[in-house]
């Protein structure tokens, strides 16, 4: 079912400048008001007995409590991004209309034991949701506890394989990436590829996404070549027979920091992305990209940067540094939670809530949520053109 915008959208006044709506269609608000409609009867699974105080740092004061599980006491990047989300999550918070949550922050300290810990300690606290963790082992234990006393989980991770039903993911998934880059090259007439994959467990990934995403849309794989990182040219040297004719695109999903290796590799092997479309995921989303010639015009998929770019200058306004790409994750899982929230218990936080098929619209985009935990993004294809990129097909603004 496919709504008109303004009444798919209805919801977002109630969400002050948060950039969060819901896009469903299950009718949750009063038109008059755009606040909940009162139940008849309590809700079914309000606690008998009053939950402990808050053990660590708080985010708001309303009656819905939610727990953030983040990796605060680690040390490295780990720690810095977990900074950078316990930020965003203030921020969504504060920039909410009246949000009706309590965000109870627990320190996972990037491990299983500890997410374990955190995720106990929020539950036990009256938490009704759980936020994060970041990282994949932490968000199947904490995920383990979540399912164990009936909560659903929204982690970060970025590994589909600890997502499972009731335990979601809101991260940015290379599966998504994959299938619309390659829907969009097929729908513009490439129809043989091959792909140059990193021999990593990101790479396995992205080769199981693409010859799904090639066998959906009917195309030729010719050929799939993994290359140690950091170490592509044997990898190139096997494929350069397909690059006079034989295939008329190619995947190459590496990170920035291989891209120039790559590229030299691929000018050595006579490629010329006039003739061969060079495709990439969101790790082109990276300025070493646009220096990579054997790159130039290649197309690959990301979020909208718009989105991004309006919630960096926020972020930079409140707390004066430049938040990690990830940030908006927090962000619009909180703000996820807090227009939720307006829900009567049990139904805020439960399947047809979450999984509500149009989605909703966040920092970068709609996105929904899958049954089995995974997530499907509208995201834009770009195309990487002298020092930048520009978009060649925007993210759509709902979903089908």
């Amino acid at each position: 079912m496919t709504l008109p915008l303004s009444r798919r959208f209805a919801l977002a006044g109630l969400f002050g400048t948060s950039a969060l709506a819901l896009a469903s269609c299950g009718g949750v608000t009063d038109p008059g008001r755009g606040r909940p409609r009162a139940s008849a009867e309590p809700p079914a699974d309000l606690p008998t007995a009053a939950a402990p105080p808050s053990t660590g740092p708080i985010i708001g004061n309303g009656p819905v409590k939610v727990g953030l599980l983040l990796p605060l006491g680690g040390s490295g990047q780990g720690a810095a991004a977990a900074l950078s989300l316990r930020n965003a999550a203030d921020l969504a918070v504060s920039e909410f209309q009246e949000p009706e949550i309590t965000i109870l922050v627990k320190d996972d300290r990037g491990t299983a034991d500890g997410a374990r810990q955190a995720a106990d300690a929020a539950l036990s606290e009256g938490a009704e949701l759980l936020l994060g963790p970041l990282f994949a082992p932490a968000v199947a234990a904490a995920g383990t506890v979540a399912r164990g006393q009936n909560r659903p989980l929204v982690g970060f991770s970025t590994d589909a394989g600890v997502a499972s039903p009731g335990v979601y993911l809101l991260s940015f998934l290379p599966q998504n990436e994959v299938e619309r880059v390659v829907d969009y090259a097929s729908g513009q007439g490439r129809r043989s590829f091959a792909a140059l994959v990193p021999d990593t467990t990101y790479g396995s990934v992205v080769e199981g996404a693409f010859r799904e995403a090639a066998a959906r849309r009917g195309v030729r794989v010719a050929a799939l070549e993994r290359y140690a990182p950091g170490q592509p040219a044997a990898a190139v040297s096997r494929l350069a027979p397909l690059f006079s004719g034989q295939i008329d695109a190619i995947l190459i999903p590496a990170p920035g920091d291989d891209l120039p290796a790559i590229g030299s590799a691929l000018q050595a092997a006579g490629f010329s992305p006039s003739r061969v479309k060079p495709l990439g995921t969101g790790l082109w989303n990276d300025p070493r990209a646009a220096g990579v010639p054997a790159i130039q015009g290649g197309w690959f998929a990301s979020p909208d940067t718009a989105g991004f770019a309006a919630f960096a200058g926020r972020y930079r306004a409140r707390f004066g540094t430049e938040p990690t790409r990830i940030a908006t994750l927090a962000y619009d899982a909180v703000s996820l939670a807090a227009a939720l929230a307006r829900m009567p218990a049990p139904a805020r936080y439960g399947e047809a809530a979450l999984q509500a098929p149009t989605g909703f619209v966040g920092v970068d985009g709609v996105f929904r949520f899958r049954p089995d935990g995974t997530n499907e993004r509208a995201l834009a294809v770009n195309e990487l053109r002298g020092e930048g990129a520009v978009v060649v097909s925007p993210a759509p603004k709902a979903f089908a």
